[in-house]
């Protein structure tokens, strides 16, 4: 029997040789996607599933694994060491490196990163922006909003042009299920708020840095939840003297 690629036909008796079967499968596929227009930096370095899609003038940088049934359009960036499965990305998304993404959605010209971390069930819409250390989960976040760091969104929905301060978190786990957040449009959440789910804050309302919220907020209201500063004078000078 001749065959025109013997590579065909090889054999996969152990490890080594199943890790050399499946590094031509996964050339074949980077070629094909190069070949379309896609560019890959560093090829050898990628990992791209079979079923995997992805548009025109997208760039791949190094170290990527891009896998499952995941969708990419065109004019997206994936950056280095991000990867992706199972999840739909529109025209024009930019993912910074060390980005983790599963099962989720993310629109046109959003922006993913870096080392942002986005599991089952989370929606970026249109133009939003997910930044350093922030992790959503099942949570709809609207179009122009932004978390930009270290903040922890979960069983939330976000409406559009939010601003979600630095160490925000939602508490959606009571021990024993879990609750939804609800922030209404052009709503400011002030840095290390704390959300106690089930909790509702309404469009553009505003809530104070540092603040625990357990009530409702209403629309256009300011929302605080911390104990009023007490500076004692001296008290310092003479713990220090107390000490001697």
């Amino acid at each position: 029997m001749r065959i025109d690629d013997p590579a065909e036909v090889l054999g996969i008796n152990n490890r080594i040789e199943l890790a050399q079967v499946d590094a031509m499968f996964r050339a074949r596929k980077v070629e094909e996607l190069m070949l379309a227009g896609v560019t890959v930096e560093k090829p050898e370095t990628v990992t791209i599933d079979s079923g995997v899609l992805i548009g025109m003038d997208t760039v791949i940088e190094p170290f990527t694994r891009i896998l499952g049934s995941t969708v990419i359009g065109e004019e997206c960036a994936i950056g280095a060491c991000s990867i992706l499965q199972d999840s739909r990305l529109g025209r024009g998304v930019e993912v910074k490196p060390f980005s983790n993404i599963f099962g989720s959605t993310i629109e046109d010209k959003a922006q993913i990163g870096p080392y942002a971390r986005l599991r089952a069930g989370a929606h970026v819409e249109t133009g939003a922006h997910v930044g350093n250390f922030v992790e959503l989960k099942k949570t709809r976040l609207g179009a122009g909003s932004k978390a930009m760091h270290l903040a922890y969104l979960g069983d939330s929905d976000i409406g559009q042009g939010v601003n979600i301060g630095a160490g925000t978190i939602t508490c959606n786990y009571d021990g024993i299920q879990k609750h939804a957040t609800r922030i209404g449009d052009g709503a400011f959440v002030g840095s290390n708020s704390t959300l106690v789910a089930p909790i509702e804050i309404g469009a553009g309302a505003y809530l104070g840095a540092g603040s625990v919220i357990t009530q409702p907020v209403p629309p256009d209201a300011l929302g605080i939840g911390r104990a009023r500063q007490v500076n004692k004078e001296d008290w310092a000078r003479r713990r220090r003297k107390a000490s001697l």
